[in-house]
C-alpha cells in the first residue's frame, strides 16, 4: 500500500464519500431512533463486520499489538466512537445534515492543533489563515437566525456545541493513535477501537431517558433498509478508509481532505432531505470549504 502513489490522500477522500451518504441515512433513522440507541446499535453491527473481517483473513483480536497498545486503542474507540458519535447524532438530530456540515469543518482546526502539540506537525501560514477561516464559517452558522430555519435559539446553540463537543473528542481519539496505527493492521486496529466504543455505548445506556422504548425502536422493520446501509457505509466502509488516510499521509493533510464530507453531505441535505438553503448557510459552506482549502493546499 505505501508503494501506491497518494494512497493516504485516496482513502482520506473517499471515506467523507462514503460517510456523507451514510450521514443521510442516519439522519432518516433519527426520525424514529434516538442518538444513544442508534448509536448502540451501530457499534455492535460494525463490531460483528470487522470482527468477521478479521476471522475470514485468518488473523484474531490478539495477533498483534501489546497490552498498553490495545488500552489505547480502546481508549481512542471510547473518545471517537463511543462519545463523539452520540453527540454527533444528537447534533443531527437537532440541527439537520446541512447545519451539521457546516459544524463540523471545525474537525480540521482540532486535528492540526492537536497535530501540532503532539505529532511535531506543523502549519504554514496559509493553513493558519485557513484553520481562521474554519472558525469563521462555524461562527457563521451561529448567527443564521433560527426562526428561519425552523429552529429555536436554543436549540441551534445546542447543536453547535454538541457538534463541536463531537469533533473535538473525534479529533484527540485519532490523534492519539497516530502513531500506533503507522505500524497496526487496519482491521484489527478498528476492530479494537469499536470494542472500546461499544463497551461506552452500553455504559452510557442509564443516561437514556425511556431505555426500553428507544432500544424498541431498533425491533422496527421499518427503519432497517436505512439504518443497516447506514452503518455498513458509515461505520464500517468509511471506517477502514478513514483510518487508513490517517495511516498513509499526515493527519493534518487526510482532516483537511476528509472534510470534503462537508460538501457532500451539505449538496445531499439539500437534494435528498429537501433542507432548506439561505445566503447565510452558503456562505458559511463557501468559508468552510475556503478554509479547506488553505489548509489543505497551503
Amino acid at each position: 500500500m505505501d508503494k501506491l502513489p497518494y494512497a493516504g490522500e485516496i482513502f482520506a477522500l473517499a471515506a467523507p464519500l462514503c460517510w456523507s451518504f451514510a450521514i443521510i441515512l442516519f439522519r432518516k433513522t433519527g426520525e424514529h431512533v434516538p442518538a444513544l440507541a442508534l448509536n448502540l446499535f451501530k457499534n455492535f453491527f460494525a463490531l460483528i463486520l470487522f470482527l468477521g473481517t478479521l476471522y475470514l483473513t485468518g488473523r484474531g483480536l490478539f495477533h498483534a499489538g501489546n497490552g498498553s497498545e490495545r488500552v489505547l486503542l480502546l481508549l481512542s474507540g471510547v473518545l471517537g466512537i463511543g462519545i463523539s458519535d452520540t453527540l454527533f447524532f444528537m447534533t443531527l438530530n437537532r440541527v439537520g445534515a446541512g447545519l451539521q456540515a457546516i459544524i463540523t469543518t471545525s474537525y480540521s482546526p482540532f486535528i492540526i492543533l492537536l497535530s501540532f502539540l503532539f505529532l511535531g506537525e506543523r502549519m504554514s501560514p496559509f493553513q493558519v489563515v485557513g484553520v481562521a477561516i474554519i472558525l469563521s464559517a462555524v461562527l457563521t452558522v451561529g448567527r443564521v437566525r433560527g426562526a428561519k430555519q425552523g429552529l429555536d435559539r436554543r436549540t441551534l446553540i445546542a447543536g453547535i456545541l454538541l457538534g463541536i463537543g463531537a469533533t473535538a473528542t473525534q479529533a484527540v481519539s485519532i490523534v492519539m493513535i497516530k502513531p500506533l496505527l503507522e505500524g497496526s493492521p487496519l482491521i484489527w486496529a478498528n476492530t479494537w477501537r469499536l470494542i472500546g466504543g461499544s463497551a461506552a455505548s452500553v455504559l452510557f445506556l442509564p443516561l437514556l431517558s425511556g431505555r426500553r422504548r428507544a432500544l424498541a425502536t431498533l425491533t422496527r422493520i421499518r427503519v432497517w433498509p436505512v439504518m443497516i446501509p447506514g452503518t455498513f457505509l458509515g461505520t464500517y466502509v468509511s471506517l477502514i478508509f478513514w483510518l487508513a488516510g490517517m495511516k498513509y499521509t499526515l493527519a493534518s493533510t487526510a482532516a483537511a481532505l476528509n472534510q470534503t464530507s462537508t460538501l457532500f453531505t451539505f449538496l445531499l441535505a439539500v437534494i435528498i432531505l429537501k433542507e432548506p438553503t439561505t445566503p447565510k448557510r452558503i456562505a458559511a459552506l463557501v468559508l468552510g470549504l475556503a478554509g479547506i482549502a488553505f489548509v489543505t493546499f497551503g
